[in-house]
């Protein structure tokens, strides 16, 4: 059930919305500095010293556990879980961030989001372009986000449906567990391609720069680092296996839940024409979900815990969401939006019974409509 209806706003009170949010990234913007530099820079040096914790356990856990047979489980399973916690970060915290230019201001090449390349067998300039740009810009308008279902999944009823659907369950668990492949062809958009509408000479060069990061990261996790332990790699290979599939499961559960949850609508084309700030503002928080959990769930999350947040101040520093979402949620709450926020397993739960539900046929539901007709009209001329 809906934890709140949401009132239609008149076309003053949808200007003053989308002002007052300008106004809070305003004052936000101009408290950047050393202190958000002091930040990123300590989340780096956390995913360089538990990657390297992680690491270094896995061999002792390879080597050591042949001389000592009790360091071999131990030590390989804290080694996995320590390089998994280093690889989410990288990717949420630092990666996912440092690429929506949240930290271009410091002019350091390392955290350059024009250029920066991160820890997974997808792109940089890909995600760039179908996060970034067409994501952020379309949230949950159909046609135009392709995050929505990723072209796998039936999420919400306005989805066409079609027998494939019936196999969706399944086929959510195998996505999750190989959740960075799915990132890393998205942008290849091999449906088009497999039907005839993309020629084999175009996918093969759209293939060529992901096939070669594919590559290099197979390279260093499979093999690199495993022949690095001599005879004794397996353990490390499955160490690297196993982070990288923990680091895949997290990232599609948070994903998820900020997109997925029970309220979370998804709009037409035509709901975007001519669209204002303030309707921006609307169609992102009805296009976003938070989780709860304090400072651990935040990093460990990106702060992506404050999806709202993010869906409206991309390139602020992320850490700074959690004090932003404050007054976020009280203009929300005196215009009377619906701020949607819980905890992981509530939203999750959410997100899981939508996967199940609509793998069946399932008509829309009926919503108030957020903005007033005549605010609509005006906006749309």
């Amino acid at each position: 059930m809906s934890k709140q209806r949401n009132r239609a706003l008149s076309a003053q009170e949808l200007d003053r919305f989308g002002e007052e949010l300008d106004a809070l990234r305003a004052r936000t913007l101009a408290q950047v500095g050393k202190v958000d530099a002091d930040y990123i820079r300590r989340v780096v040096a956390a995913v360089r010293w538990t990657g390297l914790a992680g690491r270094a356990l896995l061999y002792v856990g390879a080597i050591g556990g042949a001389f000592v047979s009790w360091l071999l489980w131990p030590a390989c399973v804290l080694g996995a879980l320590l390089l998994a916690a280093s690889k989410i970060m990288e990717n949420m915290e630092v990666g996912h961030n440092v690429m929506h230019g949240q930290y271009d201001w410091m002019r350091d090449p390392h955290l350059d989001g024009r250029s920066y390349e991160w820890d997974i067998v997808a792109t940089g300039d890909n995600w760039r372009k179908t996060h970034n740009y067409q994501h952020h810009t379309w949230t949950n308008v159909r046609g135009m986000d392709d995050d929505i279902g990723y072209g796998l999944l039936r999420i919400f009823p306005e989805q066409r449906w079609r027998p494939f659907y019936l196999l969706q369950p399944p086929i959510a668990v195998v996505f999750a567990l190989l959740f960075q492949w799915g990132v890393a062809i998205q942008e290849l958009r091999v449906g088009r391609w497999l039907a005839g509408k993309t020629t084999h000479r175009a996918m093969w060069r759209k293939f060529v720069p992901v096939g070669r990061k594919m590559g290099k990261q197979l390279f260093k996790d499979y093999v690199l680092f495993p022949l690095l332990a001599g005879p004794f790699f397996l353990p490390v290979l499955l160490g690297n296996l196993v982070a990288n599939g923990i680091r895949n499961v997290w990232t599609y559960v948070v994903i998820f839940c900020g997109h997925f949850t029970h309220d979370v609508e998804v709009f037409p084309k035509e709901s975007v024409r001519n669209e204002s700030r303030g309707h921006w503002y609307l169609r992102q928080l009805r296009g976003s979900a938070n989780l709860t959990g304090g400072k651990a769930m935040n990093l460990m999350t990106g702060n992506l815990s404050h999806q709202i947040e993010h869906h409206f101040y991309p390139d602020i520093p992320a850490w700074r969401y959690a004090s932003m979402a404050v007054e976020v949620r009280e203009i929300c709450a005196r215009y009377g939006q619906h701020y949607d926020t819980g905890s992981l397993p509530r939203q999750f739960a959410e997100v899981s019974w939508r996967i199940v539900r609509h793998a069946f046929p399932s008509r829309p539901r009926k919503r108030r409509p957020l903005v007033r007709a005549e605010a609509l009209a005006e906006a749309q001329g």
